[in-house]
C-alpha cells in the first residue's frame, strides 16, 4: 500500500460527501458563466441597441445568480470543512492507536518531537488539503476549461491567441512541481528536528539549569532554528522563481485581450458586448493561472506529510502475536527462565540464564550497572522477545500469551517513574480506574506513602505536574509502588523502587510487602543489600550472565561477588552479626 492509498482509506467512507461537495462546485463554476454573458447582452442589446424592455430582466438575474452562487459556495465550504475534520479525526486516533502498539524498541528508535510532528504539522497539511487544495483545483480547473470553451463560443481566433500559453504553463506547472518536493521533504524533516529538540530540552530543564548549560543549549537551539528557516527560504526560492512566471502568463492574457481583442472590434470582426463578454471570462482564466503554482505547493506538502505519517504507522512490531494465543484471568505467578539470551543490536545482553521462581516467591536480583537485570524483566513482561531459549508463566511461553492478558497479571514500578498529570489518586488507581478509595488507602498504606499524601493541602486529590513534578524521588516511588500493588498481580516488579527512600522508609515497605497475604510472586532489582537480604532467591548477574544464584546466607558461604557487595556496603558479617543487625 502507498501512502496516497493509505490516506484514501481514510476519505473513501465521506466520498458520497465529497462528490455531493464536487458537484456543488460544478455549479458554482457554471454559474459563473452567466454574469459575463449578461454583461455582454447588456453592452449590445441595451447600451448599443437601446433595447431597455430586458434591463429589468438582465439585473435580475445578475442578482439572482449572485446570490446562488453565494449560497451553493457556502453549502461545499461547509460540507469540505466537516470532511477533513472527520478524517482528521479518524486518522490521528488511529494513528494514536498505532503508537499505542508499538514495542519499546520502536520508541528507541523514533524521537519523541518526531512522532509529535506526525500529530500536529503533518495532520495539519493533510486537513487544509482535504479542506481546500482539492475543491479549489478542481474549481479553478472547471472555470478555466469553462470561461475557454466560451471564449471559442464568442471569437474562436481570439481563443486561439489565448490557448497559445497553455504549454508553458503546463511546462512550468511541471518543473515547480519537481522541484519543491524535495524542499518540502527538507522543511519536514527541519521541523522533526526543531520539534525534538524543544520536547527534549524544556522535559530536561532541571537537568540544564543544574549544570547552568541555558546558554549553550540556546545556542544549540538556534542551529536548529535557524536550519528549518533555511529550509523554508529554500523552498521560498522555489515559489519565487515558479509564481511569477504564472503572473506574467496571466498577464499575457490581458495584453492578447487588450491588443487581439481591441483590434478585432476596430476592424468589426466583433462587437463591444462580446469583447465585454470575454473580459468576463478573462478573470476565469486569469485566476486559475495565478494560483496553480500555490496548489502545487500545498499538494506537495500534503504528499510528504502523508509520506511521514504512513512510514510511522506502517512499521510493524517486533513482538508477533499468534491469531488464537493463550488467556488466563489471574496467573499462578510460576516463573521460569530456560536457557534464555539476548541480543541488541548485535550486542550480547543476557547470555544463557537460567532459573525457577515458584508462585510466592521473593527474588533479588543484584549486579552492576548493565549487568542486564533491567532485561530480564523485560523479557518478562514481553516488552522484548528473548533471542534463544523460552520465558515461561506458569509453564506457558510468554510468546504464546495474549500481550495484554500477560501484562494486566503483572504490576510493575519502574526504575524511572513517570506520573501522570492527574491527581495522586487518579496516579494510583490508573491500572485499576474503577476501584474505591479505600483500595487507593490500602496501597498507599503498604507503599508508606499514605503519610506524606495525607499531609499534603488536597490529600489524594492534590494535583502532581508533568513527570510527578513537585514530589520529591522518594514520594514519586512510593506512589509508583502503590500504582503496581493496586493491581493485585500475580507477579510484581521493583525495578530499584526504594532507591530514593531512606532505610528506616525501606523496612517499613519490605515489611508491609512481606505482610501481605496475596500469594503474589515478588521480583526486586536492587543496588542495596538491604532491599534483598530477605528474598527466596537472589540472582547476581555479571555482563549478562548468572554469577551466583541462592538465599543471603548461602551466597555469603560462597565468598564471592555478594560476599564482596556486602561486605563492601555493611562492613565485616560477623561484626554485625555479633551485634545482632543479622
Amino acid at each position: 500500500m502507498t501512502s496516497l492509498k493509505w490516506f484514501y482509506s481514510f476519505l473513501k467512507p465521506y466520498k458520497k460527501r465529497m462528490l455531493l461537495g464536487l458537484v456543488l462546485v460544478t455549479i458554482v463554476a457554471a454559474l459563473a458563466l452567466v454574469n459575463p454573458y449578461i454583461s455582454g447582452m447588456l453592452v449590445d442589446d441595451v447600451i448599443i441597441g437601446n433595447n431597455k424592455d430586458i434591463l429589468g430582466i438582465l439585473i435580475l438575474c445578475l442578482i439572482l445568480t449572485t446570490l446562488c452562487r453565494s449560497a451553493v459556495r457556502l453549502s461545499y465550504l461547509s460540507i469540505f470543512e466537516k470532511v477533513s475534520q472527520n478524517v482528521l479525526f479518524n486518522m490521528r486516533s488511529h494513528v494514536y492507536r498505532r503508537l499505542m502498539q508499538q514495542d519499546f524498541s520502536f520508541y528507541n528508535k523514533n524521537r519523541t518531537g518526531d512522532l509529535m510532528s506526525r500529530q500536529t504539522g503533518d495532520m495539519d497539511a493533510i486537513r487544509h488539503f482535504v479542506s481546500y487544495v482539492i475543491y479549489c483545483t478542481y474549481e479553478n480547473t472547471l472555470m478555466f476549461v469553462f470561461a475557454l470553451i466560451m471564449v471559442f463560443s464568442v471569437n474562436v481566433k481570439l481563443a486561439c491567441c489565448m490557448i497559445l500559453i497553455l504549454p508553458f504553463t503546463a511546462l512550468n506547472t511541471y518543473c515547480q512541481s519537481k522541484s519543491v518536493k524535495p524542499a518540502f521533504d527538507n522543511i519536514r524533516q527541519r521541523f522533526s528536528s526543531l520539534n525534538s529538540f524543544a520536547q527534549e530540552n524544556i522535559s530536561g530543564n532541571r537537568v540544564i539549569k543544574a549544570f547552568a548549560k541555558e546558554d549553550f543549549e540556546i545556542e544549540k537551539f538556534q542551529k536548529e532554528n535557524g536550519g528549518y528557516k533555511e529550509a523554508e527560504l529554500a523552498a521560498a526560492r522555489i515559489w519565487v522563481k515558479y509564481i511569477p512566471v504564472f503572473e506574467f502568463l496571466s498577464s499575457i492574457l490581458v495584453i492578447i485581450l487588450m491588443l487581439v481583442g481591441g483590434y478585432m472590434v476596430i476592424q468589426g470582426e466583433m462587437t463591444m458586448g462580446a469583447w465585454v463578454t470575454v473580459n468576463g471570462y478573462l478573470w476565469m482564466l486569469n485566476n486559475p493561472l495565478r494560483v496553480f503554482g500555490w496548489l502545487i505547493n500545498d499538494y506537495q506538502r500534503f504528499r510528504t506529510s502523508a509520506e511521514k505519517i504512513y512510514y510511522t504507522v506502517s512499521q510493524e512490531p517486533n513482538l508477533k502475536m499468534l491469531s488464537k494465543p493463550y488467556t488466563k484471568e489471574k496467573f499462578n505467578g510460576d516463573v521460569e527462565f530456560r536457557n534464555v539470551s539476548y541480543k541488541a543490536d548485535d550486542e550480547d545482553i543476557i547470555n544463557d540464564v537460567s532459573f525457577k521462581v515458584k508462585s510466592g516467591q521473593t527474588v533479588g536480583i543484584i549486579g552492576a550497572t548493565g549487568s542486564g537485570k533491567s532485561t530480564i524483566m523485560n523479557l518478562v513482561c514481553r516488552f522484548f522477545d528473548a533471542t534463544d531459549g523460552a520465558v515461561l508463566i506458569d509453564r506457558v511461553n510468554v510468546k504464546n500469551l495474549e500481550l495484554h492478558n500477560l501484562r494486566d497479571n503483572i504490576g510493575i514500578a519502574m526504575q524511572d517513574v513517570f506520573l501522570f498529570s492527574d491527581t495522586i489518586e487518579g496516579n494510583i488507581a490508573y491500572g485499576k480506574p474503577d476501584c474505591t478509595l479505600e483500595d487507593v488507602v490500602r496501597v498507599a498504606k503498604i507503599a508508606n506513602a499514605d503519610g506524606f499524601i495525607r499531609e499534603m493541602p488536597e490529600g489524594y486529590d492534590t494535583i502532581v505536574g508533568e513527570r510527578g513534578m513537585g514530589l520529591s524521588g522518594g514520594q514519586k516511588q512510593r506512589i509508583s509502588l502503590a500504582r503496581a500493588l493496586l493491581k493485585n498481580p500475580s507477579i510484581i516488579i521493583l525495578d530499584d523502587t526504594t532507591s530514593a527512600v531512606d532505610m528506616d522508609t525501606e523496612t517499613k515497605i519490605q515489611n508491609a510487602l512481606d505482610s501481605n497475604e496475596d500469594n503474589t510472586t515478588v521480583f526486586i532489582i536492587a543496588h542495596r543489600i538491604s532491599s534483598i537480604k530477605d528474598a527466596d532467591l537472589i540472582l547476581v548477574l555479571d555482563h549478562g550472565v548468572i554469577l551466583e544464584q541462592g538465599t543471603h546466607e548461602s551466597l555469603l558461604e560462597k565468598q564471592g561477588y555478594y560476599a564482596a557487595v556486602f561486605n563492601h556496603q555493611y562492613g565485616e558479617f560477623d561484626k554485625f552479626k555479633r551485634e545482632g543487625v543479622f
